[in-house]
C-alpha cells in the first residue's frame, strides 16, 4: 500500500513489450500509470487496479492508494483449432505407440528391466525438456535464473502444493507397468478409458462443473463398453510370459483413479494462477524425482545396487521413455490450452492403432465381446466430448467485465 504522497516509482507510459515481459514474470520490473480516475499496476504475473480510498468507512483521513476489487487479467493465448488438432494427433500417436512398446518391452527379454528406474529417468527427462522449453520463453540465461530463484527454489510452498499430484503420479505410472505386464496393449487401452469417469466425477466435486444427460449417459455406456470387453479379455498367442489378468486389472483400477484426481488437481492448480505453465512443470517434476527415488529405493533398492540401475535397459525401452517423456509434456500443453477431459478425443483412434499393432506384434484374438466394447467405449468417448459450455467456476483473480483494459497515458 502506498500513501498518497509517496513517490510512485515508473509512472508514464509502458510499450506492449515491457508490459507483457512484467506480466509473464520475465521481469521484476514494477510499473505504474494513472489513467480512468485510477492508478493502474502491472507486476509480475498480474495487472492490479488501485484506487484512491481516504481514511477509513468514508471519513477524513490521509488519502492512500489500495488494491481494488476489480483487476484486470493478462491478456489469454489465441490458440488456433490447428494447433489443437495438432496437439491432439500427437498424443494419439504417442499414447498407442506407447502402449504397445511398453508391453513389447515387458513380454519379450530374458532380462527384465525395472520400471521403478524407467519411470524415475522419465521425470528427469520431462524436467530437463520443461527446463528448455522454459528458458526459450524467458529469452536469456538471466531471467531463466531469476525466474527459478523466485518461482521454484524460492517458493517451497508451491513445490510443496505439486507434491500431492506427483505422488499421485508416480504411483499412477507404476501401475501402468504392472498392469501392462499382465493384460495385452489393446485391452489395457480400453480399460484404462475408465479414467474418463473418474475424471468426470473429479471435475464436478473440484472444479465446480456440472456434466450434461448425454455425458452422463457418455459414462454409462463406457462402463458398459469395458465390461464387456474384460468379461471375456481377449488372447496374445504370441505372448509366453505368465500373466494375471486379475492383476493387470486391479493396476489399471488403481492408475485410473490417480489419473482422475492427478490430472483434475493439476489442472485446478494451473487454471488458479497465472504462473507459466513450464515453472508448474518444472515444480511438479523435481516433486515427482524426489518421489520417485524413494519409490526406487523402498521396491527395489537391493536389485538396483547389485545389478545396476540401469540394468535391463535396450534400445527399446529407452523408446519407452522417450515416448513417456514426450507424452508427459504433450499432456501439459492439453491440459493448459484446451481442457483436461478432451484428451478423450484422442483415445478412441489410440484403441484402434493399439488394437491393430497387438493383432501383428502379439497374436491377439479379437472376440465378439471385445470388439462390442471398444465400439461403445469409442462412442462413449465422441458423445462425452461433444462441444458445451464450460460451467468451471474456478478463474484467476480478474475482472468480470471485459470492459476494462489497461489505460494510455
Amino acid at each position: 500500500m502506498f500513501a498518497a504522497d509517496e513517490t510512485v516509482p515508473k509512472c508514464g507510459r509502458v510499450e506492449q513489450d515491457a508490459l507483457q515481459d512484467i506480466q509473464a514474470g520475465r521481469s521484476s520490473t514494477r510499473w505504474f500509470g494513472a489513467g480512468g480516475g485510477a492508478l493502474w499496476a502491472a507486476v509480475p504475473h498480474s495487472m492490479v487496479r488501485w484506487e484512491e480510498r481516504r481514511g477509513t468507512a468514508g471519513g477524513s483521513g490521509p488519502a492512500v492508494l489500495e488494491p481494488s476489487a476489480s483487476t484486470m487479467s493478462p491478456p489469454k493465448e489465441n490458440v488456433s483449432l490447428l494447433f489443437k488438432l495438432y496437439c491432439l494427433t500427437v498424443m494419439t500417436l504417442v499414447a498407442a505407440t506407447y502402449t504397445v512398446a511398453l508391453r513389447y518391452t515387458r513380454t519379450v527379454g530374458t532380462e527384465l528391466y525395472f520400471s521403478t528406474t524407467a519411470v524415475c529417468v522419465t521425470e528427469v527427462i520431462k524436467l530437463v525438456l520443461s527446463v528448455g522449453i522454459l528458458a526459450k520463453e524467458t529469452g536469456s540465461l538471466t531471467r531463466l535464473i531469476t525466474s527459478l530463484k523466485e518461482n521454484v527454489f524460492g517458493s517451497p510452498k508451491e513445490l510443496l502444493k505439486l507434491s500431492v499430484p506427483s505422488v499421485v503420479y508416480a504411483l499412477q505410472n507404476n501401475m501402468a507397468f504392472v498392469a501392462l505386464s499382465n493384460l495385452d496393449a489393446a485391452v489395457y487401452q480400453v480399460t484404462y478409458q475408465l479414467k474418463i469417469p473418474c475424471t468426470a466425477l473429479c471435475t464436478v466435486l473440484m472444479l465446480n462443473r456440472t456434466l450434461s444427460k448425454l455425458q452422463w449417459f457418455s459414462v454409462f455406456m463406457l462402463c458398459v463398453g469395458v465390461t464387456l470387453v474384460q468379461w471375456e479379455p481377449a488372447q496374445a498367442t504370441k505372448v509366453q510370459v505368465e500373466q494375471n489378468p486379475w492383476l493387470g486389472f486391479g493396476a489399471i483400477a488403481v492408475a485410473v483413479l490417480c489419473s482422475g484426481f492427478a490430472g483434475v488437481y493439476f489442472e485446478k492448480v494451473l487454471k488458479s494462477s497465472d504462473t507459466s505453465l513450464w515453472v508448474r512443470n518444472i515444480q511438479l517434476y523435481l516433486s515427482g524425482i524426489v518421489v520417485n527415488l524413494f519409490v526406487v529405493y523402498t521396491s527395489d533398492g537391493a536389485k538396483v545396487l547389485e545389478k545396476g540401475f540401469f540394468y535391463g535397459y535396450t534400445y527399446y525401452v529407452w523408446f519407452v521413455i522417450f515416448l513417456a517423456s514426450v507424452g508427459g509434456i504433450y499432456t501439459s500443453v492439453v491440459v493448459k490450452y484446451t481442457d483436461n477431459i478432451m484428451k478423450g478425443f484422442s483415445a478412441a483412434a489410440a484403441i484402434v492403432l493399439s488394437t491393430v499393432a497387438s493383432v501383428n506384434l502379439f497374436g491377439l484374438q479379437i472376440t465378439f465381446t471385445f470388439i462390442l466394447g471398444a465400439v461403445l467405449v469409442c462412442f462413449s468417448i465422441y458423445f462425452y466430448g461433444l462441444p458445451r459450455q464450460d460451467t468451471t467456476k474456478i478463474q484467476p483473480s480478474e475482472t468480470t467485465s471485459s470492459k476494462e483494459r489497461l489505460p494510455t497515458v
